[in-house]
């Protein structure tokens, strides 16, 4: 069988940056969490993105956890968030016992739409009502308008929660996603488009950043008081990263706009590659004056489409190559089927039954990618 082609996968770097930091953290005997490339990697994001604060963590939903916490948000308080995201973005809003409010996308963005999000401003108002928090997703690397959402956030006095998950590298108006907001929100994850394996980074700039980051490094190691013996009055949690990983991490930032260049180059390559079949739509590249980093390049079909997207998906993968479906509306969970929903003309749930993410692997040959195209367009030949 051919060699497995995945969607995403760590990408180390060739010159072995990483291999240094790590062994940096033998020599020096920092195993555990804490040390020098714990300090440091969070100062080069931070240099790098232009944050306020940023504080590393164990993933990506510690770091929206602990937002939430910053932000105030309590048992019952409402939360209003993208529905088309991965459950990650959602998950720590129950964490907290509070309620999350599911909010469409729009077409031309695919995150969430902006009319949808000021329809529920409004329609909680008139019921005496407001969130704590709003969560957006600039997903799979597409920038939301997080400059409109923001003057929503302003005019309801609503704390704004950048999940830049996806998204590390990709601009608005050069700016980076991930520091618009009051808090914004890294991940590291094995698939993201840097890794330290595991782990994520809670980004602090609002009016009190320093003051919350030092609070967000509190609970994340246990909330252990400032006392010589084990003291504790708050929850806390084990939320740091470790040295090891960090070190991972500086030496995948040394690489990051080298593999958004290559994501860039894949998705150009498969629109180049479908530009002759009228029923797929490729997702949106540099909406307005945006730069993506393209973290997971993603098709839609037409409704009227003689093929399906399981059908290519099948496809792809009986030549061992993973593809999956767009992620599945939050709304549409049965963990979520209670929760209010502002729907925008059904957009997140089209994608999801539409859409195909296709393997976006950085280490992708331009012969595997070719393949993937052909296999795709082949299904178009027996219809």
């Amino acid at each position: 069988m051919n060699q497995r082609v995945y969607l995403a996968s760590p990408h180390m770097s060739e010159e072995g940056y990483e291999q240094k930091y790590i062994q940096e953290a033998f020599d020096t005997n920092w195993i555990a969490p804490l040390g020098n490339n714990v300090t440091m990697f969070e100062k080069e994001v931070c240099d790098l993105v232009r944050s306020k604060e940023g504080i590393t963590l164990s993933s990506g939903t510690a770091a929206i956890h602990l937002a939430l916490k910053l932000a105030g948000v309590q048992e019952g308080d409402l939360v209003f968030c993208q529905s088309l995201t991965f459950v990650a973005s959602v998950n720590p809003i129950l964490y907290e016992k509070a309620i999350p409010i599911m909010i469409d996308s729009e077409e031309d963005t695919w995150n969430i739409s902006v009319d949808a999000l000021e329809e529920a401003f409004i329609k909680y108002e008139k019921m005496g009502q407001k969130p704590k928090a709003v969560v957006i997703v600039h997903i799979y690397g597409i920038c939301a308008k997080v400059k409109q959402i923001k003057q929503l956030c302003e005019k309801y006095q609503v704390v704004l929660i950048e999940d830049a998950a996806e998204s590390l590298g990709s601009t608005i108006d050069g700016q980076y996603t991930g520091t618009f907001g009051d808090y914004g929100i890294y991940s590291f994850n094995g698939n993201k488009i840097i890794t330290t394996s595991s782990g994520g980074m809670l980004l602090c700039n609002g009016k009190n950043a320093k003051e919350d980051a030092q609070k967000a490094r509190f609970w994340a190691t246990q909330a252990r008081e400032k006392e010589r013996y084990y003291e504790h009055k708050e929850i806390g949690y084990n939320y740091r990263m470790s040295n090891i990983t960090a070190g991972i991490g500086r030496g995948q930032l040394k690489v990051l706009h080298q593999r958004i260049e290559k994501k860039r180059q894949i998705y150009k390559r498969y629109q180049e590659g479908f530009q002759d079949i009228k029923d797929i739509s490729m997702m949106p590249f540099d909406v307005g004056n945006t730069y993506q980093n393209c973290w997971l390049t993603t098709i839609v079909l037409n409704k009227d489409s003689k093929v399906t997207s399981n059908q290519i998906i099948d496809a792809l993968e009986k030549e061992n190559i993973e593809s999956r479906p767009v992620w599945k509306p939050m709304h549409l969970q049965p963990l979520f089927k209670d929760c209010d929903y502002i729907d925008q003309n059904s957009v997140s749930q089209t994608l999801f039954e539409y859409g195909v993410c296709l393997p976006s692997d950085t280490k992708m040959t331009n012969e595997i990618q070719n393949r993937v195209i052909e296999i795709v367009k082949g299904l178009w030949k027996h219809v």
